[in-house]
C-alpha cells in the first residue's frame, strides 16, 4: 500500500489536474524562496563582512601608530589619555594582536570582550601565534582559523619603528552568528509562506476549477446514459454559464455540448431506422404465418395420399413440410423478438420454476436420449413471477442448444437455487465449449458457432437471442462462461 503511495506520488502524470496545479505552485513558490533565501544571505554575509573588515581596518591603522615599550606592551606616542590606556575593543568582537619586531614575537594577547565589566587578556596558544605569523606574510584582508577561537578576519600591517609589524585580527563569531540566526528566520518565514501557500492555492484552485468540474459532472451522467439501444433521449447539457467562449473551459462546454448535440441526432436517426426495421420484421413475420400454414397444409395433404403421388413427388413434398415448419418456427421466433423489442408487456403470474425444470428436462432427454441429463432442484417449490410460456421457452432453447453443440455422452446439469431476493438458474454441460471469440457475441442475433459447437441440427442463430429478450423482459439477467469441457448459462430472475 505504501509502495503503490509512493509510486504514486513520483509519477506526476497519475496525479490530477488541481493536484499537479498545487504542486507547481508550490514549487514555484519553494524555489522563489530558496533564491530569496541564498541572495539574502549571501548579501548579508558580504555585508557584514564589509563592515568587519573596515573595523579591522581600523585596528590595524591604530595598531600602525602604536610603539613597544621596553616591557613588550604596546604603548600610543601620543599625550596619555584616558580612553587610549588599554587597546579599544571593537563592538563585541573578540581581538587578537600580534607584535613582531625583526621578526620575532614580542607581545600576543587575546582580548576577550564581556558583557559587563571590562575586557579580559589572555596570552596567546603557541599554534594560534604559528598562525598568525604566517597570516603576516599574506598580503590584505583574510579569513585564518584559529586553532580554539574559530574563523578570525586578520590581517599585518608595518610598525612605525623599523623592522616593527604587528597583526591584527576581529572575530567573525558575531557574523557567523548574524547569518545563522537569519538562515533560520527566513527559513521558517519560507515555511509559514509555503503552508499558506499550499491552503490558500487549494481554495483558489478549487474555485477556478469548478467549471470544469461541471462539465466534467455533464460528460459523467452522458456516460450513464444507456446508449446502445432504444430511444435515447440525450437532454443533457453543460450549463450556459460554462460555455463562454472566451475562456477554455467554456470552451470544451461548448464544444460538448455541439458533440452532444450531434449524438442526439444520431441516436434518433438510429431509433427511427430501428422502428422501422422492427416494423417491418414483425409485419413480414405475421403475413409469413398464412401463406406457410397454407403450403405446410397442402405440402401435409400430398404427404398423405403418397399411394396417389410418385415416390419422388412424396419425398419432395416431404421436405417442402419440413422446411416450412422449420420456416414457421424461424417466423415466430422473429416476431416474438419483435414483440419483445416493442415492448409489449408479459404475463405476470406466479410460475413454479422448479416443475417447469423437470418438465423441459424430461423433453429434453426424449429429444436427446444420447446425452446425460442431470437435475439438482430444491426440496420445496421455487416461485418466479413471469410468464410461463416464455419462461419454457427460455429452458427450451438452452437445453437444445446444449443438445445441438454438444456430443453424444454429455453431461448436461440443470440447477436451480434460491440467492436471497433472485433466483439462479443455470444450465452447465462439459462439452467442447464456446470459442472465446464468440462468448462477446453469443446472445447475439443469428450468431453461430464454429465447428467447435457444430450445428448440424440447423441452428437459425435465433434461441440464444430469444432466451436474453425474454429474461430481460422479466427484468433478470443472463451471463456465460466457457472453456474446454466447461460451458454455464446463468439466468438470474427476481423472486416472488
Amino acid at each position: 500500500m505504501i509502495r503503490d503511495r509512493l509510486r504514486h506520488l513520483v509519477r506526476p502524470g497519475e496525479w490530477t489536474l488541481r493536484g499537479r496545479l498545487l504542486g507547481q505552485l508550490v514549487a514555484l513558490v519553494a524555489i522563489a524562496c530558496l533564491v530569496m533565501g541564498v541572495v539574502t544571505t549571501v548579501g548579508l554575509r558580504g555585508y557584514l563582512l564589509g563592515k568587519l573588515d573596515g573595523q579591522v581596518g581600523v585596528a590595524a591603522d591604530r595598531a600602525m601608530n602604536t610603539v613597544i615599550g621596553p616591557d613588550g606592551r604596546m604603548a600610543d606616542p601620543v599625550p596619555p589619555d584616558p580612553r587610549n590606556q588599554r587597546p579599544r575593543v571593537f563592538g563585541g568582537n573578540a581581538t587578537v594582536t600580534l607584535s613582531l619586531i625583526d621578526g620575532n614575537v614580542r607581545s600576543a594577547f587575546f582580548v576577550d570582550p564581556q558583557q559587563h565589566g571590562e575586557p579580559q587578556f589572555r596570552p596567546l596558544a603557541a599554534s594560534v601565534i604559528d598562525t598568525l605569523v604566517q597570516a603576516a606574510a599574506t598580503p590584505g584582508i583574510h579569513t585564518v582559523d584559529l586553532d580554539g577561537l574559530g574563523p578570525y578576519r586578520v590581517t599585518g600591517v608595518p610598525g612605525r619603528i623599523a623592522g616593527q609589524s604587528f597583526v591584527v585580527g576581529l572575530s567573525m563569531g558575531e557574523v557567523e552568528a548574524t547569518v545563522v540566526s537569519a538562515t533560520w528566520i527566513m527559513l521558517a518565514v519560507a515555511l509559514i509562506v509555503l503552508l499558506l501557500t499550499v491552503l490558500g492555492g487549494e481554495l483558489i484552485i478549487t474555485y477556478t476549477l469548478k467549471p470544469l468540474r461541471r462539465v466534467a459532472a455533464t460528460a459523467g451522467r452522458v456516460a450513464e446514459l444507456p446508449l446502445e439501444r432504444g430511444e435515447v433521449a440525450l437532454s443533457v447539457r453543460v450549463p450556459d454559464e460554462d460555455t463562454n467562449p472566451r475562456t477554455e473551459v467554456g470552451q470544451v462546454g461548448a464544444a460538448l455540448n455541439r458533440m452532444l448535440g450531434h449524438i442526439a441526432n444520431a441516436l434518433a436517426v438510429r431509433h427511427a431506422s430501428e422502428m422501422r426495421v422492427r416494423k417491418f420484421v414483425a409485419d413480414a413475420s405475421h403475413e409469413l404465418r398464412t401463406p406457410l400454414a397454407a403450403i405446410r397444409g397442402y405440402a401435409e395433404l400430398t404427404r398423405r395420399s403418397g399411394d396417389q403421388v410418385p415416390p419422388d413427388i412424396a419425398r419432395a413434398m416431404g421436405r417442402v413440410e419440413s422446411e416450412s415448419v422449420r420456416m414457421t418456427a424461424l417466423v415466430e421466433d422473429l416476431l416474438l423478438l419483435a414483440r419483445l423489442d416493442a415492448g409489449r408487456p408479459l404475463r405476470r403470474q406466479p410460475v413454479d420454476l422448479t416443475q417447469l425444470v423437470v418438465d423441459s428436462v424430461s423433453d429434453a432427454h426424449v429429444a436427446g436420449p444420447d446425452h446425460k441429463w442431470r437435475v439438482d432442484v430444491p426440496d420445496e417449490p421455487v416461485t418466479v413471477p413471469g410468464d410461463e410460456a416464455r419462461l419454457r421457452q427460455v429452458l427450451a432453447n438452452l437445453l437444445a442448444n446444449a443438445r445441438t453443440h454438444t456430443p453424444p455422452g454429455t453431461i448436461v446439469n440443470v440447477t436451480v437455487e434460491a440467492d436471497g431476493g433472485d433466483v439462479r438458474l443455470s444450465v452447465t454441460d462439459d462439452g467442447p465449449g464456446i470459442p472465446p471469440e464468440l462468448l462477446p457475441e453469443v446472445f447475439e442475433r443469428f450468431a453461430r458457432g464454429d465447428s467447435s459447437r457444430s450445428r448440424a441440427a440447423g441452428s437459425t442463430g435465433l434461441g440464444l437471442s430469444i432466451v436474453a429478450a425474454v429474461v430481460s423482459a422479466h427484468k433478470g439477467t443472463v451471463s456465460v462462461s466457457s472453456h474446454p469441457g466447461h460451458t454455464e448459462f446463468s439466468v438470474q430472475l427476481p423472486a416472488i
